[in-house]
């Protein structure tokens, strides 16, 4: 009876190596003596051992092992007592008398290894003799041990082609029915060991099941080294053997092992040859099989043989490689009833595998595989099986990189129901792929429909499927998200201006329902995307056949006023007034005046509604200034209104030296290089004025409440504003204004009060040096600057 203790186990172990090792002893020193009547009945006690019961297959391997030794040297004896006259069929006969049956069929295979050596007798005569002999021993282990050997021995000795041991016209034959003989009967033991034991150790039998396929998978390997099995013989003879003992012993272990046996050690060109016959045996097979991962190695397997060159792909068309695979994977599914979701979309994933290296060219192929997956998913909704989502998105992921083109993708109608059954999170993942892929091969999708399938697959992205979703998600991994889509918006062109408003408005749709967070980041690509069609639509509302055209500058301006609205809702004003100055822009270089005033109103309207904070003020006002000073589409009323406007918010500034900076700015909107009617020198100068009086106004306040009047740097920023007019022509700016000033400089920097400001020096003696090299230019400019002392 076999102990569960392993500690017994070991005990048993070593009692059986040391009675080996004790009989081996013997058996050596009546093989150095020459002595063939001891060294057969020692060698026989020493196989003895491998009689015990006690044993698990593992441990018995290792007491098997030391006999394999053991009879190699036992062999090499045989060999020599041959060449001394001993007849080797004298020798064959003789070991059979041994008492007992397992000791005397290993040495019957190991009499038989030499007596087919010998060539005295056929080799397949011998062979067959000793496969039949081993039907003497049924025990599980004890029989799968010893047809190993005989496997073991034999391997280099089958009569095969061109083998030493060639027979007559059928000798593939006969190697091919003895390794398939040894073969079915060393897999009815492996099979019986699951019944043999208690219920409860069922378990533990099958580990150890596990641990002995590799001897029944050996003659397999043994098999399809035969050099005489060619096509022919593998369809007829050795694949329908094989196939029917795998069906036959209704086993799952050992038919999931040896399924896999013949797709690995078969070649790929008899596995597509025979495609039907190893297919139709899928369905019969139980159901607690893996059959997913049978069917997805040999789809594997196929894949790279048709990869590997092109001249194999006509045989492929030949025997409808896909339409075979195709039926079989519907009858696996169709028998197997519950098949969860991830086996079901692991095999649709490894047919489209297939597909695309065989028939890249028929996406409706690829259509029909995506279909009957959301046939399998239907009625299950978004899976929760992570394995099953990851399976979905390999399936999906392998049109992209096969055809490096999401047009090919968006053409497929079943693409985006597959991905409606992915979790929002992997939806998401997918999403992005998607645009990697885009990006990566810099695809340009140029048509409304095309975009609109396109936003479809990625809504993932671009609105909340879940709302509770964003809660979890990492801010950055939100960033870096939305900055996708982004520059995927950015990759939408059409050279016709129809049609490229079209894609306009159909992203506009999209986005705009992304929810408050996602509109800062996809608003503003939109805008530019549309800023570029107006760039080309330039001058296009003055011809009055372009007014009955749907895209023009007018129609396209008004989209982007509503756009800019919607991010009121999340707020951020210092963007949306940034885009209103941009389209205000636009809006000027089309002259379309009212359009360019409108886009100022809103942005005035949100500076001093929206804009709170001094510091976003500050940027805002250059913003504003900076943009008012290159139109010139205004004429004279609502260019003094918007200038006004911008100067009073300019004093109205919190802090006193950025009211002096936003002060002195606002005096380029008086004085235009390139408008002659916008050169008022009064006001510019006015404007100087007024920011030395806050300048001043601002040392005061520092000597009031720090004790020091603070740095001169406000002033020397005016004085290089005085000196830029100056240069310009403008009468108003005078040499005794510039002089003066100068002078209040030096005076202050001279004072006690004032805080040492290195940044200040330097920029005062950088101004200095500018004017000394003015001078020293010669001619009118030389003339002009003289009067000023430095």
């Amino acid at each position: 009876m076999i102990s569960d203790g392993v500690e017994d186990e070991d005990k048993w172990l070593a009692a059986g190596i040391a009675g080996l090792q004790q009989n081996a002893f013997y058996m050596h020193r009546a093989l150095d003596s020459n002595n063939l009547k001891d060294a057969l009945k020692y060698s026989a006690q020493m196989l003895s051992e491998l009689r015990t019961s006690r044993l698990s297959p593992h441990k018995y391997y290792e007491l098997y092992m030391r006999a394999f030794d053991e009879l190699r040297k036992l062999e090499i004896f045989f060999k020599e007592e041959t060449r001394r006259g001993c007849a080797i069929i004298d020798l064959y006969e003789l070991v059979q008398h041994a008492g007992n049956i397992l000791p005397r069929l290993y040495l019957l295979c190991t009499v038989g290894s030499v007596y087919i050596k010998s060539k005295e007798a056929p080799a397949k005569d011998v062979l067959k003799d000793l496969v039949e002999m081993c039907r003497g021993i049924q025990h599980p282990v004890r029989g799968l041990f010893l047809r190993s050997y005989l496997s073991q021995v034999s391997r280099d000795k089958l009569p095969d082609i061109g083998s030493e041991y060639e027979g007559d016209a059928d000798t593939v034959v006969d190697a091919v029915e003895f390794v398939l003989q040894n073969f079915t009967e060393m897999n009815k033991l492996w099979v019986r060991m699951q019944h043999q034991g208690p219920a409860r150790e069922k378990e533990k039998r099958e580990k150890e099941r596990s641990e002995l396929r590799d001897l029944v998978g050996k003659n397999l390997h043994v098999l399809s080294q035969i050099e005489g099995v060619d096509l022919d013989m593998y369809r007829n003879t050795v694949l329908p053997r094989v196939l029917e003992q795998v069906v036959n012993c209704k086993d799952d272990l050992a038919q999931y092992y040896l399924m896999d046996c013949i797709i690995q050690v078969f070649p790929d060109e008899y596995h597509l040859q025979t495609l039907e016959e190893l297919l139709s045996a899928c369905p019969q097979l139980q159901p607690s099989v893996d059959i997913k991962t049978v069917l997805s190695r040999l789809m594997e397997r196929l894949s790279n043989y048709a990869a590997s060159s092109a001249e194999v792909l006509p045989e492929f068309l030949q025997v409808e490689a896909f339409s075979k695979l195709n039926n079989a994977i519907g009858k696996v599914i169709e028998a197997q009833v519950d098949m969860p979701a991830f086996g079901a979309v692991t095999l649709y994933s490894s047919l489209l595998t297939f597909t695309l290296h065989v028939h890249p060219d028929r996406l409706d192929y690829v259509d029909r595989i995506l279909g009957a997956c959301v046939k399998k998913l239907s009625g299950k909704g978004k899976l929760e099986d992570s394995k099953a989502t990851k399976q979905i998105v390999a399936l999906l992921s392998a049109p992209l990189e096969k055809y490096n083109n999401i047009e090919t993708a968006l053409k497929l109608s079943n693409y985006p129901r597959v991905m409606e059954h992915l979790d929002d999170g992997t939806n998401k993942v997918m999403a992005s792929v998607i645009i990697q892929s885009i990006m990566k091969n810099k695809t340009c999708i140029f048509t409304a429909d095309k975009v609109e399938a396109l936003f479809e697959l990625i809504k993932g992205l671009i609105k909340d499927l879940d709302e509770n979703l964003h809660d979890e998600l990492d801010e950055e991994d939100f960033k870096e998200e939305q900055n996708s889509v982004a520059r995927l918006i950015q990759m939408l062109y059409n050279d016709n201006p129809e049609e490229m408003l079209k894609i306009i408005c159909t992203v506009r749709k999209h986005i705009l329902i992304g929810g408050p967070r996602r509109l800062p980041f996809t608003v503003p690509p939109l805008i530019f995307s549309s800023l570029k069609l107006v760039r080309r639509l330039q001058g296009q509302d003055k011809d009055t056949a372009a007014e009955e055209a749907s895209a023009t500058p007018k129609k396209i301006f008004l989209l982007l006023n509503q756009t800019i609205e919607a991010l009121a809702t999340v707020p951020v004003p210092e963007l949306a007034l940034r885009l209103y100055l941009q389209c205000a822009e636009a809006a000027n270089d089309c002259d379309l005046e009212p359009v360019a005033y409108e886009f100022f109103t809103q942005a005035y309207i949100l500076y001093e509604e929206e804009i709170a904070d001094s510091k976003a003020q500050v940027t805002a006002i250059h913003l504003i200034i900076g943009t008012l000073q290159r139109m010139h589409v205004f004429g004279v009323e609502n260019r003094d209104t918007l200038t006004h406007k911008a100067t009073g918010y300019s004093a109205k500034l919190l802090k006193k030296p950025d009211q002096c900076r936003a002060v002195y700015a606002c005096s380029h909107l008086f004085w235009v290089d390139d408008q002659d009617s916008i050169k008022d020198g009064e006001r510019v100068l006015l404007c100087l004025k007024r920011a030395l009086r806050i300048a001043n106004a601002a040392q005061q306040m520092a000597n009031a409440t720090r004790g020091s009047s603070g740095s001169v740097m406000l002033f020397v920023e005016i004085l290089n504003k005085y000196i830029y007019f100056f240069e310009k022509g403008n009468s108003q700016i005078t040499v005794a204004a510039i002089q003066g000033l100068i002078e209040l400089i030096t005076t202050e920097m001279q004072s006690d009060n004032v805080t040492s400001d290195p940044a200040a020096d330097a920029f005062l003696a950088s101004t200095l040096r500018y004017i000394e090299f003015q001078k020293q230019k010669g001619g009118a400019v030389s003339e002009k600057y003289e009067p000023i002392k430095v």
